[in-house]
């Protein structure tokens, strides 16, 4: 029926290139038609946008190999390269931080400077220049906070007629015509969520609806349906010829979500669908389902990919299908190799055979059982709360014959748990790189373990102060 971009958001977690091979082939037969690739630093930039870089990014090679991948399999691939808003990854630089529009936030572009438009060019420029064949662009400009807060914007809209939305079209402007001058059968895609607000007669004064195709996000499970028909219309009344959609599998239902609920984002897809049915054919050219990493450059991890694989099979064959059925779920676990796919529960640790099932299985019992198995052991075992609170711990008093029944059970629980994470360790190597390991480690993993670990240090402590008491007597 129409395009079905899966998005793949790099800024966080990115996936080794190998990982990302073994993947392609089920996108492909789960329905999808192209991937929105949202590189940020993960690029490999050079000359003065080096600084970009982070250790991790792919080298020009893996790019080129993933690319290559892409095309085998049909499937068309977008970049995305953020133009204004989302530009922390490039403003937290010294060597760019004079381009912020408000001096104290690197988040949004100054649309004033020549040099934030040449510096958008050449961010531009290299990403094309790895690409071939494309024929789109996204160019974001999604969420441009502080927009018109900056010293030279207050200047601007003092002058006659002048708006923040004016400011916001001249700039989204300016790119597209940057990039429509350069690569003319390119078409430049934006988020439409700065747009949305803005009058008919603005709108389609402003020359840009003929530059661009728009992109309408909307991640709840109640999107307002009429509403969006819409908005739809009221784009397409002020010239734009073409607009997308962009629903969730994953990333969008909190921002530390460590596992996702299918259920949610099944509802997401099958509210587009309704907007869908209700609008002018001709005028959708596809449907982006984003997988968000980080809410923004400086947010920890959601999901990790892998454990999003059977959300984003549900969604993609949803889309596909036009609705969903039991069949298709049927058709959903066969692919994935998963019996009894929960939709509406946190998936039950059951393995499938998809790419990174394994790390699903022990991210879904580490999240369900790591915290609550130390939390229960510290805070409501009768032992640890009564004989060695943390008075006790602090002065390293200790009932000989309390060790006898808390020792045991701090060891074992410690070593349970070290023995998976060592598993989820060995499971993710061949998928990520160590600086996503460690960070989900970090945020997932030792807060419990630590604290279970100061337990165990305490309890020796105290012991061996025993000890050393009963050699003196």
């Amino acid at each position: 029926m129409w395009r079905r971009l899966v998005h793949l958001d790099l800024k966080g977690a990115a996936p080794r290139v190998q990982y990302l091979e073994q993947l392609l082939p089920l996108l492909r037969s789960l329905g999808a038609t192209g991937l929105l690739l949202e590189y940020e630093d993960t690029f490999p930039y050079t000359g003065p946008l080096e600084v970009l870089q982070a250790p991790h990014a792919y080298s020009p090679e893996e790019l080129q190999a993933l690319l290559g991948w892409a095309r085998a399999q049909g499937l068309d691939v977008v970049p995305l390269v953020q133009s204004f808003g989302h530009m922390e990854f490039v403003l937290k630089h010294r060597e760019f931080a004079h381009l912020r529009e408000v001096k104290e936030m690197p988040n949004a572009l100054n649309p004033h400077k020549e040099e934030s438009l040449a510096l958008v060019k050449a961010m531009i420029d290299q990403v094309m220049a790895l690409h071939e064949n494309l024929q789109w662009f996204h160019i974001g400009c999604d969420e441009v906070y502080y927009l018109g807060q900056g010293e030279e914007s207050k200047q601007w809209l003092q002058q006659q007629n002048n708006t923040p939305e004016k400011l916001c079209l001249s700039h989204i402007k300016a790119v597209a015509t940057c990039l429509a001058w350069s690569y003319p059968t390119v078409t430049p895609i934006v988020w439409d969520d700065m747009l949305r607000g803005i009058s008919e007669e603005t709108l389609a004064e402003s020359g840009v609806p003929q530059l661009v195709q728009l992109m309408i996000w909307d991640y709840a499970t109640d999107i307002n349906i009429g509403g969006k028909v819409q908005l739809i219309e009221k784009y397409r009344r002020c010239g734009f010829s073409k607009v997308w959609l962009a629903s969730a599998f994953k990333g969008a239902t909190g921002v530390n979500q460590s596992l996702t609920l299918i259920g949610h984002h099944l509802r997401n897809q099958l509210e587009w669908l309704q907007v869908a049915r209700r609008s002018p054919a001709d005028v959708l050219e596809g449907i982006a389902l984003t997988g968000w990493q980080r809410y923004d450059h400086f947010s920890v991890l959601c999901e990790l990919l892998p454990v999003a694989i059977p959300s984003l099979a549900v969604c993609l064959q949803t889309i596909k299908n036009g609705g969903y059925s039991e069949k298709m779920k049927e058709n959903v676990e066969i692919l994935l190799g998963m019996p009894n796919l929960e939709i509406d529960t946190f998936m039950s640790p059951s393995l499938g055979t998809f790419p990174g099932s394994n790390i699903l299985t022990l991210v879904t019992e580490i999240s369900f059982h790591l915290k609550s198995s130390v939390d229960e052991l510290l805070e409501r075992n009768r032992y640890a709360t009564g004989w060695f609170s943390p008075y006790h711990r602090k002065k390293k008093i200790i009932h000989p014959i309390v060790v006898h029944h808390l020792q045991p059970d701090a060891a074992r629980l410690f070593s349970k748990w070290n023995a998976v994470v060592q598993d989820l360790q060995a499971a993710m190597e061949p998928v990520f790189h160590k600086c996503a390991i460690e960070e989900w480690m970090e945020e997932n993993v030792h807060p419990s373990l630590q604290k279970l670990q100061e337990m165990l240090d305490d309890l020796n402590e105290a012991i061996s102060l025993i000890h050393s008491l009963g050699k003196h007597d």
